[in-house]
């Protein structure tokens, strides 16, 4: 039996944040607060408002636990960010929101100083998605206020500070896209050490260890015991994929869809990875370097489907299919399989009924994930995790593209559950469940794969 039979799960995602109770007995998710997660547009860059996140986490966390009770707090967040402190702990700049294009400024002079594909496993990405082209920036532009910082700190190790008071870094965040890691050495990239970042840098600890207990005024402030442990934390896509590696042996792929879809591949089969197309080296919470892609399907689809699950109706899958319509890649440009092309509707966009747009954009957001997944060379069932599994014609065309397995997971999402599961001593107790996505064999999907295929080839 374990101690810890609930635990407050922190989950800061680039669109939404919330805590989440989660039930380490039933597996699910019993109760959740959310918040928009805004962002400032205002001196010295659009950043996160994190002052404001951090009044949600005290009232989320006092809420749940005068409603329900836990025992532990565990942390994940988003990728693509890093925190600058001060000696006194305080922000020394504000944490960038890294859509902001400011660091393309230097983009010349950072190509230059930054290390090659082949240490680090981080293609070169626009705006502030590579973590040091965010601290090189910061560098330049604000050199006074750089010159303050004591401390980088990845996102979700800068919430349990906030907490404890405990200072720490963690491989899952400071390995992703970052230019900062050298997965294959397992230490800091020669970019850190060259900018002089390495000995701002606190000591690495692992994901399932605890930082410490809550600081006297986070305590006072949420009602918590003192001696409430807070477990270090995970990149959130990491967190998603944790569970699947304590309950299975690979090969299989894991794509955890939200703003961003993320696909991660353990065992996938060798393949050069083309720096160029959004593929890239991840570290698992486990240490060990994953084949990984992404593009930002989740925005793709608010953009493209901005009403939502409407209804589609068989006139819109015969349009769709037999004409066929075609949504081509990208929207947003600058990430995914197809960064520099700029997307576009084979037809009249005008022309379209809610419930065809919808179809289309569906098979566009499962044709990108085929085409991600066959470029890190992902093998075995693919599960699918977050808003995208609800979504019955995106996983159809999963079906139809991949010619593979398509595997939903079930109950709660695996970010909070690879989050909560950090506390156990035995991480086979909370083995992810999952079901089979069953669809008839439609050679029409697999006709309309090809044709999109061939149309995005020419």
């Amino acid at each position: 039996m374990q101690d810890i039979s609930r635990v407050a799960v922190i989950d800061i995602g680039k669109t939404n944040a919330k805590v989440v109770l989660f039930d380490l007995a039933t597996s699910s998710e019993v109760a959740a607060r959310t918040v928009p997660n805004r962002v400032l547009d205002t001196a010295p860059y659009p950043h996160f408002d994190t002052e404001a996140l951090w009044t949600f986490i005290l009232s989320a966390l006092k809420e749940l636990h005068a409603e329900r009770g836990f025992e532990a707090i565990s942390i994940t967040a988003h990728g693509a960010t890093i925190v600058v402190l001060d000696g006194k702990g305080e922000l020394a700049l504000p944490v960038l929101d890294y859509e902001h294009a400011g660091p393309d400024d230097l983009a010349a002079e950072y190509d230059a100083v930054r290390p090659p594909f082949a240490e680090t496993g981080s293609a070169r990405l626009p705006g502030g998605l590579n973590v040091g082209a965010q601290l090189f920036w910061q560098k330049r532009r604000f050199a006074d206020l750089f010159d303050r910082v004591e401390t980088i700190i990845a996102y979700p190790q800068y919430w349990a500070f906030r907490l404890t008071g405990v200072l720490a870094n963690e491989i899952t965040s400071i390995a992703c896209h970052t230019d900062l890691w050298a997965p294959w050495k397992n230490d800091y990239s020669t970019l850190t050490d060259a900018m002089g970042w390495r000995r701002k840098m606190p000591p690495m600890r692992k994901a399932d260890e605890v930082l410490g207990t809550l600081r006297p005024g986070v305590a006072a402030a949420t009602g918590l015991p003192a001696d409430m442990p807070v477990y270090c934390g995970l990149h959130d896509s990491n967190a998603s994929l944790l569970p699947h590696l304590w309950a299975s042996e690979p090969p299989f792929a894991v794509v955890s869809t939200g703003t961003w879809v993320v696909m991660l591949a353990p065992g996938a089969r060798p393949v050069s990875l083309d720096e160029h197309r959004d593929t890239l080296v991840n570290v698992s919470a486990l240490g060990q370097p994953v084949p990984s892609a992404r593009f930002m399907g989740g925005r793709a689809f608010q953009l493209l489907a901005p009403a939502g699950d409407v209804d589609i109706l068989p006139a819109d899958r015969k349009r769709v299919l037999q004409e066929p319509v075609f949504f081509l890649p990208s929207l947003p440009e600058g990430s995914g399989p197809f960064p520099h092309r700029h997307g576009g509707w084979s037809c009249e966009e005008g022309s379209l009924s809610p419930g065809a747009r919808l179809l289309a954009v569906s098979y566009y957001l499962a044709l990108m994930t085929a085409t991600s997944l066959d470029l890190i060379g992902a093998e075995g069932d693919i599960v699918v995790e977050g808003p995208f599994a609800a979504n019955p014609s995106y996983l159809d065309m999963r079906g139809a593209a991949t010619g593979r397995p398509v595997r939903l997971s079930a109950g709660a999402t695996g970010t909070s559950l690879g989050t909560a599961g950090l506390v156990l001593r035995d991480k086979h107790d909370i083995a992810p469940r999952t079901r089979l996505w069953t669809a008839d064999a439609d050679a029409a999907l697999a006709a309309y794969a090809a044709a999109w295929k061939a149309t995005v080839a020419a």
